[in-house]
């Protein structure tokens, strides 16, 4: 019972009894004070009633007391046809607040219209109050019958406290039946659950407002919209409504509503045969309120059949989850649909699909527009239908249905022979998969963990892995025959080439360094992961003199976590010497201190005398004077890793360094050279 009365302060006295609870004179006060006053004649009921008055002791509190309604005080009281609920008017109207100049209570609604409901067990007359949508006022008993009745607000809900659909549906109750009882209450509850949305109701529909022909069912009336409050009942849209009727087959367990996907308006009865059935939409959906694509596939169940049961319910399942995305459902495909060839494996097939895939509905047609006739498609196999749903999920190729062999009774997926179905485009995943059958490292284990890696890559292609074959790695050995410079003829993989179909890749001959894998079955993400935090890897090769595998990688700077300018510089080391070790590790200090991974560069590096032309002494300042050929390092040229220059034959001055030992005194002392 909820209120709507504005919370006061109950008023302070000292002239007459106050609360034990509250310490005022407040509502339980005056309601205690009138208990000598009534009876309803049965212990229970007037303890029942008094408690919810104890209860009130704020103004918010009032609406949730009952009190005892004297039988004469109704009038116009009616039973309805059934006669078990009845309506009356009550005289006085419900309680509102008290009033202290006339020492009563201020009442509303006078002569307002109320329910009459038996009260059927008077111990649990709790429970029987709870289950009222109606907001109950009070007990009142029949001076005929004798019996206890509760008196019911005919308008507001004991739930949200208003006029809601709820309420205008429980008014109309006594005026319908579907004659069977489970029915009644399932239609019922339907309706008691709609205070603010009608579209999840059910009604009862009389057969005799269905225009039925062989092939179609118009709904003369059409459903439910809104309430109309002027005219004091409900607002209808779509008079004459295409509907569907379906056999309800247990009315006792009327879970058969849960099944469906088009929308339910309600159930109806044949006269003749007796037997009742769902009243549905013949093209909304209940999911959705539309006429979506699912409802579009599921008129069209009857028409196909794969001869199997668990690919018919998998199919159907794919279209009825469908509603706004046409591109998760499967169809079935006729083989004669398809113009195939076999490929040198015999297990997977090219094709040419003559229809091409669903795009989306044409309405003014009513039928499916479609798109990429005679797309090329692959057919592979089902191994165990029992299990189809699992062998489409480990597909990354698009699908689009399912076909059979009528030679073979084979039952095949028919895939995009180019779109992935994570992505929907033809994106690095799909690029890789195509290419698994021209490659193999001769190790299950590693060509299934390079395809993981590949299948995983959809958009970034810097997760991949490849196989690099040996002889596209340039090795130079020291003398104990131990790999010392690693240069990668290919580079690695950058990006998808459309126009020429294939990878593009950048780092031509680039530096990389190998790392041996002691036991390839240990190959998981869990240990790349954390080679990962140390190295960039770009693949898996395999000696052919030792049959070792190795992983090709790069160092990764342990500072930036980055192939830097410093890792750059590091693996050139070994190609210039000063001669001189301190002044090798002045540069080599500057260089490695460079973590820019596409700017301009700031580090040192030495210089070749040869590198230097024109060389003349300029007395006046003390320096010599020279052009240098080659010119300052610029930023890092992945395509053919190697530096770019700028300022080739610029001018430079060289100036004697007095002391290799303070080295870095000097150069701070001096300007940028």
């Amino acid at each position: 019972m909820s209120t709507v009365i504005k919370d006061k302060e109950p008023i302070k006295s000292s002239h007459v009894e106050k609360c034990e609870k509250c310490n005022y004179t407040c509502n339980a006060i005056h309601f205690q004070q009138n208990f000598e006053n009534w009876t309803s004649g049965n212990n229970d009921i007037d303890e029942f009633i008094q408690h919810t008055q104890l209860m009130a002791h704020k103004d918010s509190e009032i609406s949730n007391a009952l009190e005892w309604i004297p039988y004469d005080r109704l009038d116009d009281i009616a039973k309805n046809k059934f006669g078990k609920v009845y309506k009356a008017n009550w005289i006085d109207g419900k309680i509102s607040c008290w009033d202290d100049k006339n020492q009563n209570w201020t009442r509303e609604g006078h002569n307002m219209l109320i329910y009459l409901k038996n009260l059927n067990n008077l111990k649990n007359i709790t429970i029987e109050l709870t289950n009222e949508i109606n907001k109950p006022n009070g007990i009142t008993r029949d001076s005929e019958t004798k019996h206890y009745m509760m008196v019911l607000d005919s308008n507001k809900c004991e739930k949200c406290n208003y006029a809601c659909y709820a309420m205008h549906f429980q008014q109309n109750f006594e005026n319908w039946t579907s004659g069977n009882d489970d029915i009644d209450k399932f239609i019922q509850d339907t309706q008691l659950f709609s205070a603010k949305d009608v579209n999840e109701v059910l009604e009862w529909i009389p057969y005799d407002r269905l225009h039925i022909t062989k092939d179609r069912v118009n709904w003369i009336d059409g459903n439910i919209s809104y309430w109309d409050d002027k005219n004091q009942c409900w607002k209808r849209e779509g008079c004459n409504m295409l509907v569907y009727l379906k056999n309800l087959n247990d009315p006792k367990n009327i879970t058969e509503f849960n099944d469906e996907i088009r929308k339910p308006y309600g159930i109806t009865q044949d006269p003749e045969t007796k037997h009742y059935m769902m009243v549905l939409d013949s093209n909304k959906c209940k999911k959705c309120n539309y006429a979506c694509y699912a409802i579009h596939f599921q008129q069209n169940f009857k028409n196909w059949t794969s001869g199997d049961d668990d690919s018919d319910k998998f199919i159907q399942d794919a279209q009825l989850f469908s509603a706004n995305d046409v591109n998760k459902a499967l169809e079935w495909i006729p083989y004669d649909r398809l113009h195939i060839t076999k490929n040198k494996f015999g297990n997977v097939y090219k094709a040419n699909w003559i229809d091409g895939n669903i795009n989306h509905w044409d309405d003014k047609n009513q039928n499916w527009k479609r798109e990429g006739h005679n797309r090329l498609v692959n057919l592979k196999r089902v191994n165990y239908l029992k299990n189809i749903t699992i062998e489409f999920e480990n597909e990354i190729n698009q699908p689009y249905g399912i076909t059979r062999d009528p030679e073979t009774k084979h039952y095949m997926m028919v895939l995009d022979s180019n779109k992935c179905k994570k992505c929907n485009c033809a994106c690095y995943a799909i690029h890789f998969q195509q290419n698994f059958k021209n490659w193999t490292s001769g190790n299950d284990d590693i060509d299934k963990f390079i395809q993981d890696a590949q299948l995983l890559s959809v958009r970034d292609v810097n997760e991949a892995l490849e196989w690099i074959p040996y002889e596209r790695l340039h090795i130079t050995k020291d003398e104990f025959g131990k790999a010392y410079r690693v240069i990668w003829i290919d580079g690695n993989i950058n990006n998808w080439d459309d126009k020429n179909q294939n990878w593009e890749r950048k780092g031509h001959n680039m530096f990389v360094n190998l790392k041996s894998l002691n036991n390839s079955g240990n190959l998981t993400l869990e240990f790349t992961n954390k080679i990962k935090m140390e190295y960039r890897i770009y693949g898996i090769t395999r000696d052919p003199e030792t049959t070792s595998y190795m992983m090709v990688l790069n160092n990764i700077c342990e500072k930036c976590n980055y192939i830097c300018y410093a890792i750059r510089f590091q693996q050139n080391f070994i190609n210039w010497t000063s001669d001189n070790k301190d002044i090798d590790k002045f540069i080599q200090d500057t260089q490695l201190s460079d973590h820019t991974k596409c700017g301009k560069s700031s580090a040192l590096e030495w210089i070749p005398y040869d590198r230097f032309y024109n060389i003349k002494y300029i007395e006046k300042i003390g320096v010599y004077r020279a052009n240098w050929l080659d010119g300052r390092i610029c930023k890092w040229d992945d395509k053919y890793q190697n530096w770019n220059r700028n300022v080739q034959y610029m001018v430079v001055s060289l100036k004697s360094l007095n002391n290799s030992k303070e080295i870095t005194i000097e150069f701070m002392n001096e300007k940028r050279p």
